[in-house]
């Protein structure tokens, strides 16, 4: 039957109904049968994307804790080395002065006497 003999004898709003009741029916189930298996497919992907990033992101978070705990101590390491220094150094300057106060004393009470 051809499509004008169709509208003829049904009409043309109840011809259009049927048309669109088959066109919907057809993307029903071409989303059904192939949009929906893809869809759940990617959400699989994407859940377990989802769990690789969290696992990722607790061990930066950890990495950047270990990170931070290490410069803290080296940085404890770092000032402790430099109060030392410091301190020998200044030991040093302590130990230089007194002999160089010593011998100036010395020079002063003997100055004919010089020390070599």
């Amino acid at each position: 039957m051809d499509v004008v003999e169709l509208v003829n004898k049904y009409g043309f709003p109840i011809v259009m109904a049927v048309g669109m009741g088959f066109i919907i029916k057809y993307v029903w189930e071409w989303a059904t049968k192939e949009v929906k298996p893809v869809i759940s497919e990617a959400n699989t992907v994407l859940m377990a994307l989802i769990d690789r990033i969290r696992m990722l992101d607790n061990d930066l978070i950890r990495l950047n804790q270990k990170v931070n705990t290490v410069l803290h101590l080296r940085g404890k390491m770092i000032e402790s080395d430099r109060v030392m220094e410091t301190q020998k150094v200044e030991a040093q300057a302590n130990k230089k002065f007194h002999e160089a106060m010593d011998e100036a004393d010395h020079l002063a009470k003997y100055p004919d006497d010089k020390k070599t």
